[in-house]
């Protein structure tokens, strides 16, 4: 999405901007006049609205109200010949993401409208994952464990605290961050979700901070980070305990002064963000190791929130299975279909390593390869072999040494996420590879965690 409107009542103003950003490869569309601006945001999807102060039909700020009225959670940047401190004060209070001076600087023109085209995707995709858990937004279960957790979210969620969020992978983690979020005073704000484990060391801190154009090698502009982009919202630092000390040391200070500095910049820049933290680690160990900061620890864990594993709530697969059923029939557009008890009774004894994510693929991978409308135990059964890949069975299965070789080696990189918990940091380690190599090998094999 990356529509632009602008309303000024100055065609020439509005061509301008149009040529600069027709240029840049955005949409663009605009018009002189107040009312028939409005009347287009509601009737298409806007990324930005570039908007004037001064118009002689309705002036900008009352606008601005409407539009946030509509939609609280579009950007808006005023563009005014009159920029004095009591405009950009007002027109902040009411909403607007950047305020811009006239004649308008096509650098910071281009900044800021990519800036706030971000944090609209970053919005558009949020609402998206709101609707899933892996597919909706419940936490589903009926063990005490769950309804202990559905209770402390709803004690925990209006009240602007840190929390920290412990757990294997798989269990949810992220979906009890999104549920704050969602039941707190900052819902309509931007929800900014950063897995910490999936960015390189020497990138983490450009990624939460930004950085400024030139700070280092292949900064060719300037970069808004997540914290920023996060202001007034929420920011969700999913694995924390795989962030570099460098970084946790930035994060401390985030947190003790409320303001950031961006990569190679001098500017302090005030933030407002609830921080939600979550890690498959026991932080308490890292913190012995000397991987984790003792002090950053205590500042995360004012609310701890520690999701068992499913093995320790069977109680919770059938009403999982059940909604994955229904998720997945919509999905691949499916007749109605039932597990029989004994099919469910089964599933329930099997060990889930990959926690809900990994019933989730097992009740979809049932559904599409068994074409029946009632699933039976021995039809799940098949589909559960307890036998293991052996070397005899490579060689067997290989028509080349190179597909022998390929194949030997996506067995044992199975072998080892598996031993590791799908942690890539720490089986790359072990490894003595590069994680980017890692990805790239998970991504040839098509690797998947089960």
């Amino acid at each position: 999405m990356n529509l632009i409107l602008i309303i000024d009542d100055e065609r020439e103003i509005c061509e301008s901007i149009k040529m600069i950003l027709d240029y840049e490869g955005y949409q663009v569309d605009f018009t002189t006049s107040a009312s028939e601006g409005l009347e287009r945001f509601s009737t298409q999807q806007i990324a930005a609205l570039l908007l004037d102060i001064q118009m002689p039909e309705m002036n900008g700020f009352e606008v601005l109200k409407k539009v946030k009225d509509t939609n609280p959670s579009v950007s808006v940047i005023i563009i005014s010949a009159h920029g004095s401190v009591e405009n950009a004060i007002k027109a902040t209070k009411l909403g607007a993401f950047d305020f811009i001076e006239k004649p308008i600087d096509r650098e910071k023109l281009l900044i800021s409208v990519r800036n706030a085209v971000d944090q609209a995707n970053l919005l558009l995709e949020n609402k998206e994952i709101k609707k899933t858990l892996f597919g909706s937004e419940k936490i589903l279960g009926k063990s005490k464990a769950i309804t202990s957790i559905l209770e402390l979210i709803d004690k925990v969620a209006p009240i602007d605290t840190r929390v920290l969020i412990t757990g294997e992978n798989g269990t949810g983690k992220d979906l009890v961050a999104r549920a704050i979020h969602n039941k707190s005073l900052r819902k309509d704000k931007p929800f900014i979700e950063v897995n910490c484990a999936a960015i390189p060391n020497e990138l983490i801190e450009s990624e939460l901070f930004g950085h400024e154009k030139g700070s280092f090698t292949g900064a060719i502009q300037q970069r808004i980070g997540k914290f920023e982009l996060a202001n007034k919202g929420t920011i969700f630092l999913d694995e924390i305990g795989d962030m570099s000390l460098q970084a946790q040391a930035k994060v401390l200070r985030a947190i003790e002064d409320s303001r950031i500095e961006r990569v190679g910049g001098t500017k302090k820049i005030e933030i407002d963000v609830r921080i939600l933290a979550a890690t498959n680690k026991n932080l308490r160990e890292e913190i012995e190791k000397g991987n984790f900061r003792e002090d950053l620890f205590h500042r995360l864990n004012v609310i701890p929130i520690l999701i068992p594993p499913l093995k320790d709530r069977v109680e919770d697969i059938p009403v999982l299975i059940n909604h994955f059923i229904a998720e997945i029939i919509e999905k691949h557009k499916r007749p109605k279909v039932i597990f029989e008890d004994d099919a469910v009774n089964f599933l329930q004894g099997v060990t889930w390593t990959g926690n809900v994510r990994e019933i989730r693929n097992a009740v979809e991978r049932i559904i599409i390869m068994i074409d029946k409308k009632s699933i039976s135990r021995k039809d799940v059964e098949f589909l559960f072999p307890t036998g293991k890949t052996s070397i005899e069975d490579i060689i067997d299965d290989s028509n080349s040494f190179q597909e022998f070789k390929e194949k030997a080696e996506k067995a044992f990189l199975i072998k080892q996420l598996n031993a590791n918990d799908w942690n890539i940091s720490k089986t790359a380690e072990i490894l003595e590879i590069q994680r980017s190599h890692l990805y790239n090998k998970i991504k040839k094999y098509g690797i998947e965690k089960e």
